[in-house]
């Protein structure tokens, strides 16, 4: 019965949690403890790295212990130690990882430095135990890709943004509306009662036969349509929040369209269509995508709420796929602000390889 910690410090949320190997296949979530930092950072309109990395310091401890009481677990009893090794704010991945490198050398158990992003990639192996290969988009306020996962370490990437992600945009978008911090949720409650037809946004990439996505011309549109109508009643900037939101909604679909067409070329018919991350808590994306994989005949897996913002319980998971396997890792491991899942689309894409 394999149980392991995970340590997530990425970004602007602390996490700590212990998950346990489901003989069947997936896992169960023991304790998952999240402390969110929305309020530290909210007079700033976005996360200051330095004040996050001092909020993980402060909290961490405190955190890990509270995942292990809950869990009913002491540090003895677990099989392994996980931690977010990147991609993310360099800071706060070194607070993280040090705890994990410290808690696994002093207990001797295996040390995993995880892939923030296979933590949210794996995340539907956790909760539907289900079969590789399958097609994931990832969607968060700092990655849009759709990848082929084909296996634990094996991702290849089918398309990525260009400039902007999703959830960057969302932000962007509301802080040009005034809307508070964080932005995305804000946007998709105006949204709620707003015209998506008012506003005749552009949908960039649509209809080309690559899967990647390019968001900044549409941001742009949204600013120079409230600087129109300037300036905004409450019922323009619901209108403007809808209308985006539409126009996110449609390319997604067409970029995963072109994506699925790739992925049955490369790999034939993919178990399921995954979608992970941040953004896919957003209630419209989610009922889209809902509809999309029932037009193509896909198995769509969309995991939680809270399984898809960051969270320890992904990074716990991860590190149980990866010991399974024998992939463990010393502890001179680096922090990596730069980390993605398929480094030879990476390489093609900044004109290397």
């Amino acid at each position: 019965m394999m149980r392991v910690l995970g340590i997530e410090t990425t970004c602007d949320e602390t996490a700590a949690s212990v998950v346990q190997l489901r003989p069947s296949g997936g896992g169960d979530i023991l304790s998952n403890e999240v402390m969110s930092q929305i309020a530290e950072h909210a007079a700033y309109g976005g996360v200051v790295p330095e004040i996050a990395a001092r909020a993980h310091v402060d909290v961490l401890d405190h955190l890990i212990k509270r995942a292990l009481d809950k869990a009913g677990m002491k540090l003895s009893q677990l099989d392994g130690i996980a931690a977010a090794a990147g991609p993310g704010l360099v800071g706060g991945v070194i607070v993280g990882l040090t705890a994990g490198k410290a808690l696994a050398l002093a207990t001797r158990k295996p040390f995993l430095a995880v892939n923030h992003l296979e933590g949210h990639a794996l995340t539907a192996r956790l909760t539907d135990g289900i079969a590789f290969p399958y097609l994931l988009l990832l969607v968060s306020g700092g990655h849009t890709q759709l990848l082929a996962v084909k296996g634990v370490g094996d991702y290849v990437r089918l398309g990525t943004t260009l400039d902007d992600a999703v959830g960057e945009a969302f932000d962007k978008v509301a802080k040009m509306l005034g809307l508070p911090y964080p932005g995305g949720p804000q946007v998709e409650k105006q949204a709620l009662h707003g015209d998506p037809e008012r506003f005749t946004l552009p949908r960039p990439m649509m209809g080309r036969p690559n899967a990647d996505f390019s968001l900044s011309g549409l941001k742009t549109a949204v600013r120079i349509e409230a600087e129109r109508i300037s300036p905004l009643t409450k019922t323009d900037v619901a209108d403007l929040c809808a209308s985006f939101q539409a126009a996110i909604v449609d390319v997604l679909a067409d970029r995963i369209r072109v994506a699925l067409q790739r992925f049955e070329t490369q790999l034939g018919a993919p178990s399921a269509l995954v979608v992970a991350g941040g953004v896919a808590a957003n209630g419209a994306i989610r009922r889209a995508l809902s509809r999309f994989a029932g037009e193509a005949g896909l198995h769509l897996i969309v995991p939680s709420p809270v399984l898809c913002t960051d969270n320890g319980a992904m990074i716990a998971w991860a590190g149980i796929e990866r010991l399974g396997l024998g992939m463990i890792d010393d502890l001179t491991f680096a922090p990596r602000p730069r980390w993605p899942l398929d480094g030879k689309a990476e390489l093609s894409l900044n004109g290397k390889a």
